[in-house]
C-alpha cells in the first residue's frame, strides 16, 4: 500500500475550539518498534471537549505545551498496518486489522522533555492525548502501546471499520457491567460465591437512555435478566430504545419496559415486578445527582447500585442513606474507562452478534466535519455516535438511523460526493 508524504488530521495547538482545525500534517514514519496504521474509521467521542477545553491542564497531558507541540486527537477507531517497523516483522505484517484501547497503563516512552519534569511520576497515557489519535488519515503506533498489549486484533476481519471504532466506548460498558458482584448463598452451611456481572434471571434497571445509556441496554441482554427496565426523561429515547431492543428483547425472553418517571412511578413499577423485593441491578448512566439519590429507593437486597455517568466536580458530593447499605447489603460501584480484555471481549461479543453496533450510529461524516461534530455533541444535538472515514471525502454529514455492514460498504465504494 503506497503511503503518502502527508496527510489530513484534527490538529489542537492551543486551548479552546478556535485551535481545533483539520490540517495537513507530515505522516509518521514508525521506528524499528513503531507500526503505521491506516485509520479506517474514528469515532466521535465526548471526553475530546474536555481536552479541548482544558488543554495542558488536562490530566492524561501533563502540562504538554501543546502550542509548540499541537495533539491529534481521537480515541476512537479501528485501523489496518501499513508500516511495520524492522523489529517488529515477525509479529506483524501489513494488512492486518486492528483496534487501539486508548488508555495505555504505561509511562511515556517518547518525547519525555515535552511533558512537566520530564514525565517523572507519569504512569499511564493516552491515544489522542500525548500519544497520536486517530482522528488522521494514518496513526503512529508506539512502543508504548504495544509494550501494554493495547493493541487488539479482530476476532472476525470482516467486521465493518465503523462497529469495530466503537468497541472502545463498548469496552467502558463491558468494564461498568463487569464490575457488579452478587454474593450467593447456596444454603445455610455453603460458603458465599461471587456471581460476576448482571444477575442472570434478575430485574435490571437503567437510568438514562441516551447513547452509553443505550449500549448498556444492548449489553444487559447478553446476561439474560428477565426484565429491563429503562427510565429517561425524554421520551424519544425511549421510544428509540424499544424500537432498536424491543425485537431481541422479545426473542430472548427479556422483558423490555421503557418509563418516563414525569408520568409513570418508577418505584411503583419496580415493586410491581419484584413483588417488592427491590431490582438487582440499578445502572445510573446519566449524570444527575437526583437520578443517583432517587435510585437508592429501587434497590433490593444484595443488589448492585452503579454509578456510571459521573457528576461534576463541585457537585460530587451527594446524599447516601447508609442504613440502605448497611441492612439490604447493596454494593455500589462504578468504573472509569476499559481495559484491553474489555474491547477484546467486546470485539468477540460483535462478532457473535451478541452486539450490533450500527443501531448506535447515528452521524456519518469526513474527517473534516470532525470538528463540527464535537461542537454538536457538545450542544447536545447529536443522540448516538458520530463516525468518519478519515480516507473518504463527503460534503455533507449524513444523518442515519443505522449502520450496516452494507451500508458501510456502499458508502465506501462511492469514494466522493
Amino acid at each position: 500500500m503506497s503511503v503518502p508524504d502527508e496527510m489530513r488530521a484534527l490538529v489542537l495547538d492551543g486551548v479552546g475550539f478556535d485551535h481545533l482545525r483539520v490540517k495537513k500534517v507530515p505522516v509518521p514514519r514508525p521506528g524499528p518498534e513503531q507500526l503505521l496504521a491506516r485509520v479506517d474509521a474514528a469515532g466521535i467521542c465526548t471526553s475530546l471537549i474536555k481536552l479541548i477545553e482544558q488543554g495542558p491542564d488536562h490530566k492524561l497531558v501533563y502540562g504538554w505545551d501543546i502550542t509548540r507541540f499541537p495533539l491529534v486527537l481521537g480515541d476512537e477507531g479501528s485501523v489496518t498496518l501499513v508500516e511495520v517497523g524492522e523489529k517488529l516483522r515477525e509479529r506483524y505484517s501489513s494488512g492486518q486489522r486492528f483496534v487501539i484501547q486508548p488508555a495505555v497503563d504505561h509511562a511515556p516512552i517518547n518525547h519525555l522533555e515535552r511533558y512537566r519534569n520530564g514525565a517523572k511520576g507519569v504512569a499511564k497515557i493516552a491515544v489522542g492525548y500525548t500519544l497520536p489519535g486517530h482522528l488522521a488519515e494514518y496513526i503512529l503506533i508506539t512502543e508504548e502501546v504495544l509494550a501494554s498489549e493495547c493493541l487488539l486484533p479482530l476476532p472476525d476481519p470482516t467486521l465493518p471499520y465503523a462497529h469495530a471504532a466503537l468497541s472502545e466506548p463498548f469496552s467502558c460498558v463491558i468494564s461498568a457491567q463487569d464490575h457488579h458482584l452478587h454474593l450467593k448463598l447456596g444454603g445455610p452451611l455453603c460458603p458465599r460465591e461471587i456471581l460476576k456481572g448482571l444477575k442472570p434471571g434478575g430485574v435490571t434497571v437503567v437510568v438514562g437512555a441516551g447513547a452509553m445509556g443505550r449500549m448498556h441496554v444492548a449489553l444487559a441482554m447478553s446476561y439474560r435478566p428477565r426484565k429491563i427496565v429503562v427510565a429517561d426523561l425524554v421520551e424519544p429515547r425511549l421510544a428509540l430504545t424499544e424500537s432498536l431492543f424491543g425485537p431481541r428483547a422479545k426473542a430472548l425472553g427479556i422483558g423490555l419496559h421503557t418509563i418516563s418517571p414525569s408520568r409513570d412511578n418508577l418505584k411503583k413499577i419496580i415493586n410491581e415486578f419484584t413483588n417488592y423485593a427491590g431490582a438487582d441491578d440499578v445502572i445510573i448512566a446519566v449524570g444527575s445527582r437526583r437520578a443517583i439519590e432517587d435510585a437508592q429507593e429501587l434497590v433490593g437486597r444484595g443488589a448492585v447500585l452503579n454509578l456510571f455517568g459521573g457528576l461534576k466536580k463541585g457537585e460530587d458530593v451527594i446524599g447516601f442513606d447508609t442504613g440502605m447499605v448497611h441492612y439490604k447489603e447493596i454494593n455500589i460501584t462504578g468504573s472509569s474507562g476499559g481495559s484491553p480484555w474489555d474491547v477484546a471481549r467486546t470485539l468477540q461479543l460483535m462478532a457473535e452478534g451478541e452486539i450490533d453496533a450500527g443501531v448506535h450510529i447515528t452521524r456519518i461524516g469526513d474527517l473534516e466535519h470532525a470538528a463540527e461534530f464535537l461542537e454538536m455533541v457538545k450542544a447536545q444535538q447529536i443522540d448516538g455516535k458520530a463516525v468518519v472515514y478519515p480516507h473518504r471525502r463527503a460534503r455533507a454529514i449524513r444523518a442515519v438511523k443505522s449502520w450496516s455492514a452494507q451500508d458501510e460498504l456502499n458508502y465506501l465504494q462511492n469514494r466522493e460526493e
